[in-house]
């Protein structure tokens, strides 16, 4: 296993960091004229429009044989997979590391960074047509799930990168620790079985999960891996196409993800430098000691004298006058035991 050093990574991010995309709304009109300065290391193609006729791009670098697709934003108010490829162009444009040129001389990687600008816009999970595309895998119903899917059957990826972003509301499991990043291998049916291509997927969780131990251990998770028919990682893992999910999730204090997004981006480029440095991707068993997600937090938590009298709050997003503005909303749940807030005030008797 090829494990990139943590200092490596914590100076490059800290060279390369897109400085003109930050906090969590980020949208078609911030991405769209960064563009122009990769041309000179990217083949950028315009692939096709979203329902609500907004450019969708396709950039590609590389010249190796292993095939890597990699695509962000399929939820439109999950941002910060998009933050962090743009971050990674940077290093491919700037960067003479040789872990860098391994990994374009191994790999040819293809990139969407906003498969959803529709969503994007109006900062929600869904399509310009009220459309989840991550449960639109099958039927196709939108643009955007059809253009994924002529990607796909074009490119023919050994390894696809589906990022996602997950709620403040998951935990390591038995730890009091935010999920900061959840991994999970689909599953390719009902009985979750594990076959050459999850374990391959799994192959490559572990080696991003060791690095990542080695700046934030005990902040990883494993999401859920029940099988979800229409979901497009559990379609593409079952045609064929090895498909790693990433949950870019809660850090202490972290409301805007740019903690979030440093830990995303150092596990693209262990993952993809992993895909490029191994011949065998065999070994998976470590997978599953990788802790499940859990869900003990809330936003704000008041707490009393008396713990039945707590109340659990929740921020809830919302575009107000052109701009992200985060409401507290109070949680009606009946039962608060082994709750815990990111943000606890306790009120004296």
């Amino acid at each position: 296993m090829s494990l990139l050093q943590i200092d490596f990574l914590e100076a490059i991010f800290k060279q390369q960091k897109e400085v003109a995309l930050s906090g969590k709304w980020i949208r078609f009109k911030d991405i769209k004229d960064v563009f122009e300065k990769y041309k000179s290391k990217f083949t950028i193609t315009q692939i096709g429009t979203s329902e609500q006729a907004t450019p969708i791009y396709q950039l590609k670098i590389g010249t190796g044989k292993k095939k890597i697709l990699l695509w962000s934003q399929m939820h439109g108010n999950e941002s910060t997979g998009t933050k962090a490829l743009f971050d990674l162009f940077n290093c491919f444009l700037n960067s003479p590391k040789e872990e860098l040129q391994t990994i374009l001389e191994a790999c040819t990687l293809v990139f969407i960074p906003m498969l959803n600008p529709d969503g994007a816009e109006k900062y929600t999970r869904v399509n310009g047509n009220n459309i989840d595309l991550n449960r639109d895998a099958v039927d196709r119903k939108a643009k955007e799930s059809k253009l994924l899917r002529s990607v796909l059957e074009e490119f023919k990826p050994q390894f696809c990168f589906n990022l996602h972003d997950q709620r403040t509301i998951f935990n390591v499991a038995s730890t009091k620790n935010p999920a900061t990043i959840s991994f999970l291998a689909p599953s390719e049916e009902e009985t979750r079985a594990l076959t050459k291509g999850r374990k391959e997927t799994m192959n490559v969780i572990v080696a991003m999960n060791a690095m990542l131990q080695n700046t934030i251990p005990n902040y990883v998770g494993r999401y859920t891996d029940e099988f979800y028919p229409t979901a497009t990682g559990d379609n593409f893992q079952k045609l064929g196409y090895n498909t790693i999910l990433i949950e870019s999730g809660h850090y202490p204090e972290d409301y805007t993800r740019e903690a979030s997004r440093k830990y995303t981006f150092f596990s693209i480029l262990q993952g993809i430098y992993h895909i490029a440095k191994s011949t065998d991707f065999s070994t998976y068993k470590d997978y599953f000691k990788i802790p499940n997600n859990d869900k003990v937090f809330y936003d704000v938590m008041h707490r009393y004298p008396n713990s039945e009298n707590d109340i659990a709050f929740q921020f809830k997003d919302q575009i107000i006058d052109d701009k992200l503005i985060s409401l507290l909303v109070k949680i009606e749940d009946e039962s608060l035991k082994g709750k815990i807030g990111h943000y606890e005030i306790v009120f004296e008797s």
